[in-house]
This record gives structure tokens, sequence and C-alpha cells, in this order.
């Protein structure tokens, strides 16, 4: 079977993430979470005090220091699952803390770091069979998806999520704390000018509010097969 792009977009900490990894682990397709690599550059920029004491960005300099950002993933084995590395450093478990998660918004919304970004995930994905996950996939990075899924949740629930995500791997978290940064990204990524959040016309919207993890995957692998089966029949159709 000819091999697709999934593209699937939505809010933070809606889950996307598990997802898109549980999906690509069993289609056996390549798995990108572009989240973390705008959370990478976030980690850059805190270790090189890029941001002024209002949290803005002293952008100018970050702009000059692009170029020695790199980003990579490697398969952890004991997890299978790619971990996230910045400039062959492990950051995988660093770019995932609370104070990466209050500064990576005002990051994500700077121009050059997009377009950056961008150009690095559409490399990543232009030979297919992969599934990518992120906020602008479908309507940016590969509008031509033959699968685009659109997740959402509640404020609540996945400030909950986050919560408990955190407190599993003995990081300190505070549920208030997390629905306020929950909340703020929600709004700077709506609203920002560059490349913001919303729905593709084409995508399907899922709300997993109230489904459990296997609901939710089940869910996703019908989508799979339909758009496989669909994405065939266009194969088939002959050309004029």
């Amino acid at each position: 079977m000819k091999k697709i792009t999934i593209a699937i977009d939505g809010f933070s900490s809606c889950g996307k993430s598990t997802m898109a990894k549980d999906l690509a682990q069993k289609i056996g397709y390549v798995y990108v979470d572009t989240g973390a690599m705008y959370r990478a550059v976030t980690l850059f920029a805190m270790r090189h005090s890029l941001f002024n004491a209002d949290g803005t960005v002293k952008t100018d300099r970050l702009q000059s220091l692009m170029p020695n950002i790199h980003i990579s993933f490697k398969l952890n084995r004991e997890t299978g699952r790619p971990d996230t590395f910045l400039n062959d450093e492990l950051v995988e478990t660093e770019i995932r803390n609370m104070e990466v998660s209050g500064h990576v918004s005002p990051i994500a919304a700077i121009p050059f770091v997009r377009a950056a970004m961008v150009e690095r995930q559409q490399q990543m994905g232009k030979d297919k069979g992969v599934v990518m996950d992120g906020r602008d996939i479908g309507t940016v990075v590969f509008p031509d998806a033959e699968l685009k899924i659109f997740v959402t949740a509640t404020a609540d629930v996945r400030a909950r999520r986050r919560y408990d995500e955190l407190k599993g791997k003995g990081l300190p978290a505070n549920y208030d704390e997390i629905l306020k940064n929950v909340q703020e990204r929600d709004y700077i990524d709506t609203h920002r000018e560059v490349s913001p959040l919303r729905k593709a016309a084409d995508a399907i919207e899922l709300d997993n509010s109230h489904i459990t993890i296997d609901e939710q995957n089940e869910w996703l692998m019908r989508q799979f097969r339909r758009a496989c089966d669909e994405n065939a029949k266009r194969e088939k159709q002959p050309t004029r």
C-alpha cells in the first residue's frame, strides 16, 4: 500500500503527540513531534539569555544564532519512541517542564523561527510515510496531506492531563499554574499573525475530552484505513 502523509493538529496538551506516536508505531511510519522542535528552540533561547525581563524575545540575537540550532530525533529503544536532541544533547525531559512551556508560545510566533522549522519539517516528510503533529501541519507544512486530524479538548481536561503527566514523571506541577498556561497558550496560538492554530477545511475534528486512549486509537486507525483506501482509489484513476 502506498504511504500517505498524516497531519495531526490541535491545542496544547490535548494528546496529539501520544496519538501520533502510537499510530506511527503501529503502522510503521516516521513520527515527527514539531512541538518538541519549538520547545528545543525555546530551551536554546533560555540557555542563551534571549528573553527580556518582560518575557519578550531578543529576536535579532536569536535570528543570528539560528544557524547554531540543530534539532534531531533518535529512537529510544526502551520506549520505542523518538527522543529530542538539541545540538546532539538529549533534552527530551528538559523541554517538557513548565518553564519551557511558559516561554514556547512567544518563540513559536516569531516568523523566522516558524520558517526555519517548517522547512525542516517539510524535508523530514518529503517522502511521505510520516505522522506529524503540531499547530499548522495541515494548514501550512503539508496542506496536501491525505489525512488531516484536528484534536481538541476542554481546557480543564487538558490541564489535568498535563498535571498528571508531570507528576507521573516526578516533576513539580501546580494545577492552577498549568491551567493558566494552557489558556494563555490557546490565545497566543490562535491569535498570532504567522500560521495561527486553526482547523484546516478538510480536517476531521476529534474532541477527546471524554474518551479513552484505546477508543481514540481505534478511531484514528479507522480514519487512517479510510484515507489509505481513498488514496488508492485516486491513484487508480486514469489521468487526462
